[in-house]
């Protein structure tokens, strides 16, 4: 955790972030390692949840029975609840499944005592107790017993007015006197109360929990006063009395919420968490585990707050032998009761503990209750549970390895679903179901008790999909590219006698001289970003609605071809090859030309065979310098567009399958023969994960959903020529039982020809890895066919827009289309991430990093062929997602360096490369030297060779003249004599 170095004492400086740390440390990230060896795992419930048997065998009245029979309509169902009073067995074999070390119950103080007052103890409910200590002892599981979870016996409310009156002080502790002379022998944990200030806050508060009193805040500072003391007599009286045989230890369960502000650089936001801290935690613990005296801030500001005399605050002081602390939904919910202070709320279970660890001078601490909840309607499906214990206990286990916090155990709660107080049945925290109306309630663990069964037989988290780092290379000819989604085909001049801008000039031809692709500025500026980015490929697009406006060859826009071309063979000086996309639509933008999309668009068949012309009109003017072509980006998101209906889903589908298939065709038949080229189409293919390892049907719907998203296209093209018969058959389904009239377009048996092998390798565009939950849906639509959810998984990295980051998830993927396709060639076309930062954007590096090990792996260890990477992408567009390398006015990033020393490195090699690349460095150096420098090498041979004819002419006249000059000396001789 990235703190401001604090005192002791000073629980401000967790909210003091470093404005400079890395969004990729590895201290924030999910952390894969092991618990100490002493580590406690236990399971915890409180006895008015569960037990049940209300009026059985003696047991008297609490202040809870009374509540629920005057508040709740449907009182008699929390009769029974779990009847954990009657099926102990059950209870103790619910502990056995988990394999728990300590079970955290609170005894019900009118089971035992049915007026509250210690007399004669009910036999019946001192056996019970006796039998559940003794049943836990011989486990091997430590008993950790709360003497009193919220239910007060009616009597001492009646007769006392209950926690506000001191007398059930010295009642409490004759209680607590009784248990300890019973139980202690066996029991070496004890918490006097289970938070606090839930019994004062809303039983004397705001009055939705017993016994329900509403409004005057002085009485509930009247309970909390009164609490506290009651707590330091009884750990006083342990102390002194059990303590030194039972040898066992003792605390107060203090429950919190955690708090985050607007502004981490504001000390007054910060100073306000702080104060949100101290009046619900700070209330108690200062109290007990400070100096004995409430908060400073709360004293300042409530005048009517009760004070404790100098000697009760030498008694209370230091009254807890570790810290029992509790984080879960009872300290979040009601949210309005919060004293957020217009501040945001926050699971991060960790930074509350380094708060407690620098208020309270470092001390033990004891996860008393964690966890979150469920719907009521949930049964064993409690995925998002999973999620949040694994969030939760990673965040302890960050706590203990990274920040040296001392932290011994964890409660997970709770054991079976009961009685939820305020929420009665409306909301379950159990890791076991219960169905409360059958007879045998049978306990059924959920995926939650599965999971936290596997954390504790671990001790921890191990990492179940990644393997160790590979130090290897791709092939020596691997392509290294980089992808942009569109080239800027204007033509500019340069305005020197107006305003000193840029301006488009429409439909301007210069007649002046031949057409240079100098023309093209914006050429310049792409060639300066790709000579950077040191790549092998650059993928961009076309735009089908520039180059022909009317959809058809009736007019072809020579200008717009003639600037692709530029492109293309400027970028081959550079060394670099283009992989050109045709049709790149996006949500915003779909990209035809508008006679098209006026005609239905991709719903009219018609537009298949404009692209087919689209298409070959392309192959023939910039095929002899374009070798990899993809016809169509993404057409398996289109959905997003033609989402009316699953009808309009499916028939634009089916023509985009047919329009590229048509094209692959024409390129096949008439050009491949002397172009040597390759084409295919590009789909978005992220990696499905079940959700919920231990349900199957979360299994089968990861597998729906890559049926639904690539097999959609990738099936009747590399496979039988035919939509999945996965996606026929549940969708037939769905229409049998009346959910759904989808019904997906057939193929004649000419289209399957043409569309079955109608691609020379898959094209994948690959971002992130989706986590998947079978969630049935009603309606026509093609999201609602497939009947699934995305879960997103908390304890991801992930980037702003979040896309979580999951390395491995790249790796799976091209082993399913591997398994599913054959052995292909594959070019990753897109792979990428949105990172912030303009200076320094490690969470790019990371990703890129990672996934191209994973890359590297599928290559070298699972034998996938793959023939390129193309990171994405080149420049970002303004007000969206940061995903390029370059910003939009081309300032370059730090990536740039990190993806050119992949590039160079072809991978991850050891100490030598096996393509040699210094040489093949210096002779692309060469090679890139000679390409860039042609106009000057020209001009150089020129002048050189006009020289050379210069001085030629001056030692042929030189000769010439010394010839003459030699005969006039002889005819002078000769007529001298």
């Amino acid at each position: 955790l990235s703190l401001v170095a604090g005192l002791a004492g000073e629980g401000r400086s967790v909210w003091k972030k470093d404005p400079n740390s890395s969004p990729v440390s590895e201290t924030q990230m999910f952390l894969y390692d092991t618990f100490p060896k002493e580590f406690l795992w236990g399971i915890g419930t409180g006895a008015f949840q569960v037990e049940g048997s209300w009026r059985k065998d003696g047991k008297g009245s609490s202040i809870w029975d009374r509540f629920i029979h005057t508040e709740f309509r449907d009182a008699d169902s929390t009769d029974v609840s779990s009847d954990s009073y009657s099926l102990l067995d059950k209870d103790l074999s619910a502990l056995d499944f988990l394999g728990v070390t300590f079970y955290q119950f609170s005894i019900s103080w009118s089971r035992l005592f049915p007026t509250g007052v210690v007399a004669a103890p009910n036999e019946k409910g001192l056996q019970y107790y006796n039998t559940l200590i003794d049943s836990l002892v011989y486990r091997n599981i430590d008993p950790v017993v709360t003497l009193y979870h919220w239910d007060l016996p009616l009597t001492l409310q009646e007769q006392y007015g209950g926690w506000k009156n001191e007398s059930v002080i010295d009642i409490f502790n004759d209680y607590a006197t009784f248990c300890f002379q019973t139980f202690g022998d066996r029991v070496k944990y004890w918490i006097t109360i289970h938070n606090p200030y839930l019994v004062a806050w809303h039983g004397y508060g705001t009055g939705i929990h017993a016994p329900g009193e509403k409004g005057k805040v002085t009485t509930v500072y009247t309970v909390g006063h009164n609490l506290i003391k009651a707590h330091a007599k009884v750990w006083h009286n342990y102390k002194k009395h059990f303590e030194p045989y039972q040898k066992g230890l003792m605390s107060i369960v203090l429950g919190s919420h955690w708090i985050e502000p607007n502004r981490s650089d504001d000390a007054l936001d910060i100073s306000k968490c702080q104060q949100s801290v101290e009046r619900v935690l700070g209330w108690f613990a200062k109290p007990i585990h400070g100096d004995g005296d409430y908060p400073e801030e709360l004293k300042n500001e409530l005048s009517f707050l009760p004070r404790f005399t100098e000697d009760e605050k030498k008694y209370i002081k230091g009254t807890a032998d570790f810290f029992a602390f509790s984080f879960g939904p009872n300290n979040f919910k009601p949210p309005n009761t919060l004293p957020k202070m217009g501040q945001n709320l926050s699971l991060n279970l960790r930074e509350v503990l380094n708060w407690i660890k620098l208020e309270y001078d470092s001390p033990r601490i004891l996860i008393a209750e964690n966890g979150w909840f469920t719907d009521s309607h949930v049964k064993t499906d409690d995925t998002t549970a999973i999620y949040m214990m694994k969030n939760f206990i990673n965040k302890v286990l960050q706590a203990i390895k990274y920040d040296n916090i001392d932290v011994f155990g964890y409660t997970a709660w709770s054991l079976l679903d009961g009685f939820e107080w305020q929420h009665a049945y409306n909301i379950r925290r159990g890791l076991f179901y219960v169905d409360f109306k059958s007879e045998k309630k049978e306990r059924i663990p959920k995926s939650s008790a599965r999971y936290y069964k596997q954390i504790i037989q671990e001790n921890g988290f191990f990492p179940r999909e990644s393997t160790p780092s590979l130090q290897a290379q791709f092939s020596c000819d691997f392509s290294w590219g980089i992808t942009e989604s569109f080239c800027d085909s204007n033509l500019y001049l340069w305005n020197v006698t107006g305003d000193g801008l840029l301006h488009k000039v429409e439909g301007v031809k210069l007649k002046t001289r031949p057409a240079q692709c100098t023309d093209f500025v914006s050429i310049k500026k792409q060639l300066d970003l790709l000579e950077k980015m040191k790549v092998t490929h650059y993928r961009f697009a076309l735009d089908w609605s520039l180059i022909l406006p009317n959809g058809d060859l009736s007019v072809v826009n020579r200008q717009v071809l003639r600037y692709y071309r530029c492109v293309i063979s400027e970028v081959l000086k550079l060394n670099v090859q283009s992989m050109v996309t045709l049709y790149h639509p996006t949500h915003a933008y779909l990209g035809l030309p508008a006679p098209l999309l006026q005609t239905g668009g991709w719903l009219n068949h018609s537009t298949a065979y404009a692209f087919q012309d689209y298409a070959a009109l392309c192959f023939r003017e910039l095929g002899d310098l374009v070798k990899l072509w993809i016809t169509i980006n993404e057409p398996n998101r289109l959905s997003d567009v033609y989402n009316r209906s699953s009808s309009d889903t499916y028939r634009a589908a089916h023509n985009l399958l047919i329009a590229h298939a048509m094209a692959w065709k024409i390129y096949d038949e008439q050009y491949r023969s002397f172009q040597h080229g390759k084409v295919s189409l590009s789909l978005h293919s992220d990696w499905a994960e079940p959700a919920n390892p231990y349900f199957e049907s979360h299994a089968k719907a990861a597998n729906r959903f890559l049926q639904f998203e690539i097999g959609w296209f990738a099936d009747p093209i590399f496979k039988t020529g035919d939509y999945p018969a996965t996606m026929r058959e549940y969708i037939l389904f769905k229409n049998r039982k009346g959910l759904s009239h989808s019904s997906l377009p057939s193929f004649t048996s000419e289209e399957k020809k043409l569309v079955k092998g109608a691609a020379d390798f898959y094209a994948l565009n690959h971002f992130t890895t989706r986590f998947v939950i079978h969630e049935p849906q009603n309606g026509s639509q093609y999201e609602f066919d497939r009947d699934i959810q995305f879960l997103q998984d908390i304890t991801c990295l992930s980037s702003p827009s979040r896309l979580a980051v999951v390395p491995w998830g790249v790796r799976k993927v091209l082993k399913w289309i591997k398994r599913t396709y054959g052995d292909i060639d594959i070019y990753i076309t897109a792979n990428g991430i949105d990172d912030q930062s303009l200076d320094n954007d490690e969470l790019r590096n990371y990703y890129l990093g990672k996934y191209v090990q994973e890359v590297l792996k599928a290559y070298y260890i699972d034998k996938v062929k793959i023939r390129g990477y193309y990171a994405f992408k080149l420049t970002e567009e303004k007000s969206k997602p940061r995903f390029g390398f370059f910003t939009s006015d081309s300032k370059g990033k730090p990536s740039i360096k990190f993806y050119n020393k992949l590039i160079s490195n072809n991978g991850f090699p050891a100490d030598y490369s096996i393509c040699d690349p210094s040489n093949k460095e210096k002779e692309c150096s060469f090679c890139l030297f000679i390409s860039q420098k042609k106009p000057l090498i020209f001009f150089a041979c020129c002048l050189f060779s006009t020289l050379i004819l210069l001085l030629t002419i001056i030692v042929f006249h030189k000769r010439k003249r010394r010839k003459r000059f030699k005969v006039k000396n002889i005819q002078r001789i000769c007529v001298s004599l």
